[in-house]
């Protein structure tokens, strides 16, 4: 299968990894919209989306009255409806740049994907090999440089619909990036300082992060979460604020700003948003597991190859890469689920204490940390 694979032209390669990146994201950010409402509703103590049901699925005995409380069929029609329903194009916007907005928002969600691992198996000499669509070696940098283009496409958003609310929206979300990429970069170096040895090759690579948490012994089994609190925690709310989730939701702050950057937006270019806040999600919940988490390790001081020898294992690669891709999966899944608990918890923060959290807490914070982290890994 792998020489079936190398023996493709490059563009044929390139266009079956795109096409797979676009055939998994959507429905996972789809369903990351429907478990949003069920969330939603478990906390509040009310049912949730349970009445939609096909008039061809109710004879099913069990199956379909199941997938009609779970809400999946909610799903489904809004999916439709967003691509069926007509799409409006105010007079008093620009065209091009309302067009394109979007789009710009979906490309640095769907680019990112491919350089972050999603799970690894064991060839026939027992090495490690990642499963993801480009091994490049400044993993962390592409993830950071790529993603962070995100909030063009909300400020070109605002611009362009020629109004008050949704340009403030836009302003707002490129000043809450600025304030909180910083700290977002420094709470990870601390981690790369460890797994960069003086006198070795270096790498930025999230492969070699989790390899560094792949070990038996009390430090090399150690997940970064334990080792570095501080830097995973200063993370976790940066990520929380470069997606714009709440209670970092300034860019999209009904109460102030009716509804941000996307105001004038409507059916399926308004999807998109949506769509890419939640690919947003996933990619920094895959970050974090891979950085913090150990990521497709089932459990610190319990490496993926220890899990292969206890359920014999070492020998199907194939089934090893599907319970690496699983593991990985539920680690996302809980990160996830603690994005929705957060936002049904906490109010919303006010605009001037984004800002202040931002510049005189989580950043002087994350210097601090770096060093006396530095301070440690030099003296070590």
């Amino acid at each position: 299968m792998n020489e079936l694979w190398t023996s493709l032209p490059p563009v044929v390669q390139l266009f079956v990894k795109g096409v797979a990146v676009i055939a998994i994201i959507f429905p996972l950010a789809g369903a990351c919209s429907l478990a949003e409402r069920k969330v939603s509703a478990w906390i509040m103590g009310r049912p949730g989306p349970n009445r939609a049901i096909p008039f061809w699925f109710e004879w099913v005995p069990v199956l379909g009255p199941f997938l009609q409380k779970l809400g999946v069929f909610h799903l489904m029609s809004d999916g439709l409806k967003m691509l069926f329903k007509e799409d409006s194009l105010p007079g008093h916007v620009n065209k091009p740049y309302f067009i394109l907005a979007p789009v710009l928002a979906m490309v640095p969600a769907f680019t990112t994907v491919t350089v972050v691992p999603f799970g690894a198996y064991l060839d026939s000499a027992g090495r490690l090999v990642p499963l993801m669509l480009a091994n490049v070696d400044v993993g962390i940098l592409a993830v950071f440089a790529v993603g962070s283009l995100g909030v063009y496409s909300l400020i070109i958003a605002g611009w362009s619909s020629n109004s008050k609310y949704p340009f403030l929206g836009g302003v707002r979300a490129s000043a809450q990036l600025i304030s909180y990429e910083l700290s977002m970069t420094l709470a990870v170096l601390p981690v790369f300082l460890w797994t960069n040895a003086p006198g070795a090759a270096g790498s930025l690579s999230l492969v070699r992060v989790v390899e560094f948490q792949s070990g038996t012994g009390l430090w090399s089994g150690m997940w970064f979460a334990f080792l570095m609190p501080l830097s995973a925690f200063i993370f976790l709310v940066t990520l929380f604020a470069e997606t714009n989730r709440l209670p970092f939701d300034m860019a999209e702050g009904e109460a102030d700003l009716v509804g941000g950057f996307h105001t004038e937006y409507g059916a399926f270019k308004w999807s998109l948003f949506f769509v890419a806040e939640y690919s947003h999600m996933l990619v920094g919940s895959g970050v974090f597991v891979l950085l913090f988490l150990g990521g497709w390790n089932p459990l610190p001081w319990v490496p993926l190859a220890r899990a292969a020898e206890w359920l014999h294992l070492a020998g199907q690669p194939v089934l090893l890469g599907l319970l690496s891709v699983a593991i990985f999966l539920g680690k996302i899944i809980l990160m996830i689920f603690l994005f929705m608990w957060v936002r049904f918890t906490l109010p919303r923060f006010r605009y001037d204490q984004v800002m202040k959290l931002g510049w005189q807490r989580l950043l002087p914070l994350a210097i601090a940390n770096l060093i006396v982290y530095a301070i440690l890994i030099a003296s070590l």
